[in-house]
């Protein structure tokens, strides 16, 4: 019978020099996807470079929202600011590295995956075949092995680890901070780790294809908000603190991820002279903050201008 679905196939079950024997037409076990044939293969291919900055991006979702809160909540003149930063980087590396390590291959720092081809592979689920219209054929499983689901076991590590090390941390080195706000980081983080969950169950799929571009505009506008929020407006204010410096540094970090992204590196030499933009945002935003000050405008205004 032929196999109907476009993520049915028929699972190897017995296999004798050549002699190849297949089950029914069905759901393919996990770490195995359809091809063409209808048969199902196991994925040993290696994940692209794309694959990896899209595991990159959302690995580092939890530590800059970590990083978000924690200074937030600690407060300009707390000591304890810095170790907290420390220890969630910590936590999501060692989260990072064992869930790389429970991956199959287990015990090695690579992964073996499937290779994505288009957007419906991340949501199986919708394309059971009813052959009679009556009776529905599941073959839900994940084609884009093991992109789904080892996001979901990074996050498990990262609130483990999360649990296990901060509150201690944060009880030896916070005495700057009132009892309510010690912990307050780690209470947001057990609401933005469920969200991020949610976010990667309901649109997995959609990140995959769009977080270059999630990248580049988050960084670039909460770039400009920091500047005008600290009353950045020329080289020197921006010098004046090492903090400036480094939030400075991260985001074109950022801004180098999201043009690598988009480009995927296909040709080298077209594509590294991209990187050159990168301090094009900061460079226009001081070049232009002195045009756009608000005293400035309303001065202008009152002179009749």
């Amino acid at each position: 019978m032929a196999c109907l679905g476009l993520y049915c196939g028929k699972t190897l079950l017995f296999k004798n020099g050549s002699t190849e024997i297949y089950g029914e037409c069905g759901v393919c076990p996990r770490g195995q996807r359809t091809n063409a044939q209808k048969y199902c293969q196991p994925c040993t291919e290696s994940p692209e470079l794309y694959d990896w900055l899209y595991l990159g991006f959302m690995a580092m979702l939890p530590l800059v929202l970590h990083w978000f809160f924690i200074e937030w909540y600690s407060g300009k003149k707390s000591s304890s600011a810095l170790f907290q930063h420390i220890t969630a980087l910590f936590e999501c590396t060692v989260a990072a590295i064992i869930t790389l390590l429970v991956s199959d291959p287990v015990g090695v720092l690579y992964i073996h995956s499937c290779r994505v081809l288009m957007l419906s592979d991340w949501y199986t689920m919708l394309y059971n075949p009813s052959p009679d219209y009556v009776t529905t054929v599941h073959c839900t499983h994940e084609a884009v092995y093991p992109l789904y689901t080892i996001v979901f076991i990074y996050y498990a590590f990262c609130l483990v680890l999360m649990m296990l090390l901060r509150p201690l941390l944060v009880k030896k080195i916070a005495c700057g901070l009132g009892k309510s706000d010690r912990f307050k980081s780690i209470y947001a983080a057990l609401y933005f780790f469920p969200i991020l969950t949610v976010l990667q169950a309901v649109g997995g799929g959609l990140l995959y294809y769009a977080f270059p571009y999630i990248i580049l505009v988050l960084s670039l506008v909460t770039l400009a908000v920091y500047m005008s929020a600290s009353e950045i407006e020329n080289c020197y204010d921006l010098l004046v603190r090492k903090k400036r410096l480094i939030v400075l540094f991260s985001h074109w970090l950022l801004h180098a991820y999201g043009i690598i992204s988009i480009s995927r590196v296909d040709k080298l030499e077209q594509d590294l002279p991209l990187l050159a933009l990168v301090p094009t945002p900061a460079l226009f935003y001081l070049f232009t903050a002195k045009f756009t000050e608000p005293s400035r405008i309303l001065s202008e205004g009152a002179n009749g201008h």
